[in-house]
This record gives structure tokens, C-alpha cells and sequence, in this order.
């Protein structure tokens, strides 16, 4: 059995037992080998300060900055559409 199906049972294993956290730590740790880290640099990585993309944050214009509005500001009235484009001399 190789290293990437002994992980992968010991992490179906965790889930199993309700061990979500060793799951996860062995997921991660999965995910490293694949993406071409040694074996030992992989069980020595630090996981947990790892955050996943969302998915309404990937594609195009996802390094865009959200804009958020400065503290205290609050949005201008709406306008009147009863009084929009009428002068008011008559």
C-alpha cells in the first residue's frame, strides 16, 4: 500500500470515528503530496492556518479588492420619482 492510500484510510478512518480534526489534518497532508511536496516536508507542515478560496471569490477579478464603505457613512436619500424631471416654476 503506498503512503497516499495509507493517509487516505487513515483519514476516512478519523471521519469514521468522528474525528474531524484529524481528518482534516490528514487531508491536508494528502493535499500536499499531491501538489509535489516531500513526504517529510508534508507531515512537518503547519495546516492550520490554511483558509480554502470560496467559491464565490474564484474566477476573474477575484484580486479585486472588496469595497467596503468608511466607518459612519451611510447612503445619500433616494430621489422623489414623483418630482424627478419637473420643473418647478409653472
Amino acid at each position: 500500500m503506498s503512503e497516499l492510500e495509507d493517509l487516505q484510510a487513515q483519514m476516512e478512518a478519523a471521519a469514521a470515528a468522528l474525528d474531524y480534526e484529524e481528518a482534516r489534518r490528514l487531508r491536508d497532508r494528502i493535499s500536499l503530496l499531491r501538489g509535489g511536496a516531500g513526504a517529510r516536508d508534508a507531515a512537518a507542515a503547519d495546516t492550520a492556518g490554511l483558509v480554502r478560496q470560496q467559491p464565490g471569490a474564484m474566477g476573474l477579478g477575484s484580486s479585486q479588492q472588496r469595497m467596503t464603505p468608511p466607518k459612519g457613512w451611510t447612503p445619500p436619500p433616494k430621489p422623489d420619482l414623483m418630482t424627478k424631471g419637473r420643473s418647478r416654476k409653472r
